[in-house]
């Protein structure tokens, strides 16, 4: 008896897998079905280990997902991979006068909070459904090296808020919908071949870019387009004196207002905000009737405006890990 139960021992000891515990997990998978490891986005994140050395995936099943969505600061190299664009969503509805916070309640309204740095999320829609009450965020990327591909997200005022000081965000082929103010905040980012869908005749984007920063707000070759009705979209304003936003080679809609940008009532701001255009086409582009204080990018500027030259060599690596 006590013989099998050595022989037993040994062959559990050296030949069967060891047990490996949530927090080690790189591969996690949620669904509402139960046929995954979790039900819900946030209890996977959750149950990631900290700081991990080797970055996580979660996969996650089609569904719409009724939860605020937090990826916290140690919560560092996750990816969120939706089984599909468009039936993986992510849904919640807060906004500034339901939060109660006072002045800064815009910033805790998000549906997708994202505080980690090294996060991807692709294949994924995520949406503020609150409607048109004011601000309402569905993404808030307050960190570095963050990159979202092929994903939709969805709100009115304030829909994505791109933020931190020398902080650097990479999104391709998204699509970003809003009314006013959509795209806003400091942190330096490039929109590439992306979608930005305006839903109401006022502002696309408000940027708070940091004195110094090279770079702030970036389209490359996007393409700018409206419901129907709309029109007198300003492609920016600033939010803080030097902001920064660049369109190149981007597709503009008639629904843009000829000046292209405004100066948020603040004259002053015309001598230290940066908004400049090139190759813009379409019935919104009209670069003789763009506000006098706006630039036309010369070649030898053109040629910064690269995604690698903008957010650096961690780009390179996105399809690697």
């Amino acid at each position: 008896m006590r013989l099998g139960w050595l022989v037993a021992s040994f062959f559990c000891l050296f030949f069967l897998p060891p047990t490996i515990s949530a927090q080690d997990r790189v591969r996690i998978t949620v669904a509402q079905d139960g046929s995954g490891d979790y039900l819900t986005i946030q209890s996977a994140i959750d149950d990631c280990k900290s700081f991990p050395a080797q970055r996580i995936r979660i996969f996650v099943k089609n569904g719409v997902y009724g939860e605020k969505v937090t990826i916290h600061h140690w919560n560092t190299r996750i990816t969120l991979s939706g089984e599909s664009r468009d039936s993986t969503i992510i849904s919640f509805g807060d906004y500034f006068g339901q939060i109660g916070r006072g002045r800064n309640s815009t910033f805790f309204t998000q549906t997708l909070h994202v505080q980690g740095n090294d996060f991807r999320m692709e294949h994924i829609t995520v949406v503020n459904t609150a409607g048109a009450v004011g601000q309402a965020i569905a993404v808030s990327v307050e960190a570095d090296r963050c990159s979202f591909e092929d994903c939709a997200i969805r709100g009115h005022q304030d829909s994505l808020y791109v933020a931190g000081e020398g902080f650097r965000q990479y999104f391709v082929e998204c699509e970003i919908e809003g009314t006013t103010d959509f795209i806003f905040g400091s942190g330096t980012a490039v929109f590439e071949n992306c979608r930005i869908h305006s839903l109401s005749s006022s502002y696309v984007t408000a940027a708070s870019t940091f004195e110094g920063t090279l770079f702030g707000l970036v389209f490359l070759n996007c393409d700018f387009s409206a419901a129907p009705g709309i029109k007198d979209v300003f492609l920016g304003r600033p939010w803080r004196p030097f902001a920064r936003t660049v369109l190149i080679d981007c597709h503009l809609g008639g629904h843009i207002h000829p000046q292209g940008w405004d100066n948020w009532g603040d004259p002053s701001s015309e001598q230290t905000a940066f908004y400049g255009e090139s190759g813009s086409k379409g019935p919104g582009a009209a670069p003789k009737r763009r506000v006098a204080w706006s630039h036309s990018l010369s070649e030898e500027q053109i040629l910064q405006y690269t995604p690698l030259n903008i957010l650096g060599e961690w780009i390179l690596r996105m399809g690697e890990e």
